[in-house]
């Protein structure tokens, strides 16, 4: 039923869809939030921008390409989600929306971000997923109360060093990225809680142990040898990440085992007033290596 109300607002003028979707809207929301998502918008309603003291605002899942200069009145907003819409670029006014801790941008088609965005200098939660960022935006680096940040399903190679002055970061998702090895500032931020670099074409992970705030590494579906090292009491979701041997290693082990076959096909027989080695310790350390 909700779908076919969808479809029927498609049909309807602007002026007189807002109408019908905001006709209860007369007043303040005692829960300070509004939520407009999926409801085919093309136009940011204005009377919105009447209620002053709203704290969350969602407009997800329309066909929103603009904000008009008056969402500016809204600076008791702190969390607004504009994703899956049509924005190309992130419309000024909500950089002016200095209260904000919470901006939802994903699945548009941002391609970078405008270096107002550092206004928000209480921002702790950005999702930009699912656009056409080919770099992390150097703005991004400069907002220093960050604490998760989602730049996944972007066309992202290389992420900068100047991330790691986000001293509050916790959580980092770049899963469907185009990284082809672990950035290495990555290995500088010792206080990351969480790394999400699922699907991506990274051959090879450096060891993680040192990273003393880790808990969770996400690093399946991609083409690596191996499986970061990590400390004791920290989640690895992906290959080899309980303990079994990872193929490099296996080879490794194998290798050293029949060099110590030939060895030993090659020494003189030992005389029979030297003991007998202790097979059961040998197979211990054998064990230990598989």
């Amino acid at each position: 039923m909700g779908n076919t109300i969808r479809g029927l607002i498609a049909f309807i003028p602007s002026n007189t869809c807002q109408k019908y979707l905001l006709g209860d809207l007369e007043e303040m929301p005692i829960d300070k939030m509004v939520d407009l998502s999926s409801m085919q918008l093309r136009r940011f309603p204005l009377r919105v921008c009447a209620f002053t003291e709203l704290v969350k605002l969602y407009l997800s899942d329309n066909h929103l390409t603009n904000l008009p200069p008056e969402l500016e009145l809204l600076q008791n907003l702190q969390i607004l989600a504009l994703d899956f819409n049509n924005f190309k670029v992130l419309p000024l006014v909500v950089c002016s929306l200095k209260q904000l801790c919470i901006l939802y941008l994903g699945n548009n088609r941002i391609r970078d971000l405008p270096p107002e965005l550092c206004c928000l200098k209480n921002l702790h939660t950005l999702w930009i997923e699912s656009n056409y960022l080919t770099h992390l935006p150097t703005v991004t680096c400069e907002l220093t109360l960050l604490k998760t940040l989602h730049i996944g399903c972007n066309p992202i190679r290389s992420i900068p060093m100047e991330l790691k002055n986000l001293t509050e970061l916790r959580s980092i998702w770049m899963s469907g990225s185009l990284l082809t090895e672990f950035p290495p500032v990555l290995l500088e931020m010792p206080f990351l809680e969480v790394i999400d670099v699922d699907r991506n074409g990274i051959r090879f992970f450096p060891s993680l142990v040192h990273l003393t705030g880790l808990k969770l590494v996400i690093y399946d579906h991609n083409p690596c040898r191996n499986a970061p090292k990590v400390a004791k009491g920290v989640r690895r979701v992906g290959r080899w990440s309980e303990e079994s041997p990872e193929p490099k290693k296996r080879m490794e082990v194998e290798t050293e085992l029949e060099k110590a076959a030939e060895s030993k096909e090659t020494q003189p027989a030992a005389s029979n007033e030297l003991p007998a080695p202790n097979n059961d310790n040998s197979q211990e350390a054998t064990s230990d290596l598989l």
